[in-house]
């Protein structure tokens, strides 16, 4: 819990600063936060390659694991059915396109903002940060009550590269090749999702 706190509040930090202008505008360009996220990945494949075992137990897991990615698409998109029933000013295919965003803001939220309106494209921006949030914040939690896969199911999208380190740190290495599979998968299924709920 300790160091989903530490992640929240560099966030925190992160807004503060581009807020008050305190770092310049431009200083930090998407092509940093790329070469960042890629010195991470790195990290956690060094720490992958260097411990066979972690390969050896992923070897053991039920292959029926490779479906986690098609329950966390069901599950997203019934939550969002769901979800029309207490938003009525909002229709089933907008509630159905922003959960389609499965935690990647940055495509999700452009897509939605071409579709449907700078309105519904940042709700769609807003609600996808905030469940990468709950992945970050929430991981240890979900992994104990919950079981192994949960924290992986929340991340969505995101499980491939930003909530990564705290879903190993969560459930263990052993879920990491299965975290980015599932990450993949759902990553994949964005652009097809969105872009169909937007056009019923």
């Amino acid at each position: 819990m300790k160091g989903s706190i530490i992640i929240t509040l560099f966030f925190a930090a992160g807004v503060a600063c581009g807020v008050t202008e305190l770092i310049p505008e431009g200083f930090v360009s998407s092509r940093t936060s790329f070469l960042v996220l890629c010195a991470l990945m790195f990290n956690v494949g060094m720490s992958i390659g260097c411990d066979s075992a972690t390969l050896h137990s992923f070897r053991r897991l039920n292959p029926r694991l490779a479906l986690l990615p098609l329950v966390t698409i069901a599950g997203t998109l019934s939550g969002s059915m769901a979800s029309s029933l207490v938003l009525p000013h909002r229709t089933l295919s907008d509630c159905l396109a922003l959960g389609s965003g499965m935690g990647y803001y940055s495509l999700s939220s452009i897509f939605i903002t071409g579709y449907r309106g700078a309105e519904l494209g940042t709700v769609a921006l807003l609600a996808n940060i905030l469940r990468e949030l709950a992945a970050l914040l929430l991981a240890p939690f979900l992994a104990r009550r919950f079981g192994s896969l949960a924290p992986i199911s929340v991340g969505g999208a995101t499980t491939m590269d930003t909530t990564l380190p705290v879903i190993t740190r969560s459930v263990g290495p052993q879920y990491v090749v299965l975290s980015v599979f599932h990450g993949f998968v759902t990553d994949f299924s964005v652009p097809f999702l969105v872009t169909f709920f937007c056009t019923l």
